[in-house]
């Protein structure tokens, strides 16, 4: 009787230890990984919001924040290099067009937050239109001269400027003369310039014709959003949980940004104004509360408007006679 009760006490033991082997490793976070398209900065503060506030770990995850490289995130996302990344509108919808598998699930601003700048206090410069002849200094889009020569003509200009590849600071060249305009992330580069007392004028995109874009969003792709549906949600609850925290407590949210950048963010200055921005111009938040979610109609604009100017190319690199169909370039679907 004693031999039969040390051996229940042992299968017991055993089948506890099994057990308690199997519970962990059936709650072992998912791990995640998210492209950042550039050094950290407010468009990311969501994401480091989540890890830092634990969100991520609460939905089940182990979030690996990938440090920017010279590889677009859209591309380390369509490869399987990222499971998520940090890229534009206009990027994910060219990228997709031309074959690779990425796709837009979460709206990270609200509207356009890029701008056409110029030296400010210039008499020969009131409107798009007076850009012609000018010189651009370019980063080498291959839509950036579609969109410039778009606003000059809807302003009665012709379109014809000189481009130039920028190879100093946008500000520096402005200032030396060297350029006459550039563009501008208006709540990073725009909120430091008027930081260091620039005198800056600006044109906004929209006002000249141009549909209006979610600048910056969060892509994935077809594949992986296949294979990985709950985990992909989960994410995307989480870090919308991150950039709507990030809105109710915005010093908190710099805070984390700034410690959790790994020394890459040091001037808090420019890091607080600039969320202040983002929450100021609703970019992070509409006006009617909205937090993430991707608006088909300007995708259907934008996209339209890079069609009809021979942005969207196939994978061979030839024009795209025939309208795809945008609805299938993002979802909504994660944010339910």
């Amino acid at each position: 009787m004693l031999l039969l009760t040390r051996r229940q006490t042992i299968v017991a033991a055993i089948a506890a230890s099994l057990a308690g082997r199997t519970a962990f490793a059936q709650s072992a976070p998912a791990k995640v990984r998210i492209a950042l398209d550039w050094t950290p900065n407010t468009n990311h503060i969501g994401i480091y919001v989540a890890k830092a506030k634990g969100f991520y770990e609460a939905a089940g995850l182990d979030v690996e924040i990938l440090p920017f490289t010279d590889t677009s995130a859209g591309t380390l996302v369509s490869n399987g290099v990222a499971d998520f990344g940090i890229s534009s509108e206009i990027e994910t919808l060219t990228q997709r067009a031309g074959g690779g598998d990425v796709k837009m699930v979460y709206g990270v601003v609200q509207t356009e937050t890029a701008r056409l700048i110029f030296k400010g206090g210039r008499d020969d410069i009131k409107s798009p239109r007076d850009l012609d002849g000018k010189t651009y200094g370019g980063f080498g889009g291959t839509w950036e001269s579609a969109l410039i020569s778009a606003m000059i003509r809807n302003d009665g200009g012709k379109g014809e400027v000189k481009t130039v590849t920028l190879g100093t600071s946008a500000y520096e060249a402005l200032d030396n003369g060297s350029i006459d305009f550039t563009l501008e992330i208006y709540t990073w580069e725009g909120i430091a310039a008027e930081l260091e007392n620039r005198k800056i004028g600006r044109f906004h995109y929209s006002d000249y014709g141009i549909p209006d874009e979610q600048t910056t969003v969060i892509v994935s792709s077809d594949a992986y959003l296949s294979a990985n549906r709950e985990h992909a949600r989960a994410f995307i609850q989480a870090t919308r949980k991150g950039y709507a925290y990030s809105v109710d407590h915005p010093d908190e949210a710099c805070d984390l940004l700034i410690s959790g950048s790994n020394g890459a963010l040091m001037n808090t200055d420019l890091v607080k104004a600039s969320q202040k921005a983002l929450i100021e111009g609703h970019f992070l938040k509409s006006e009617a509360g909205v937090i993430g979610k991707l608006d088909p109609a300007k995708a259907e604009a934008l996209g339209g408007f890079l069609l009809e100017n021979g942005i969207l190319v196939d994978a061979n690199g030839a024009a795209l006679k025939e309208k795809p169909d945008f609805s299938t370039y993002y979802t909504n679907e994660l944010l339910d």
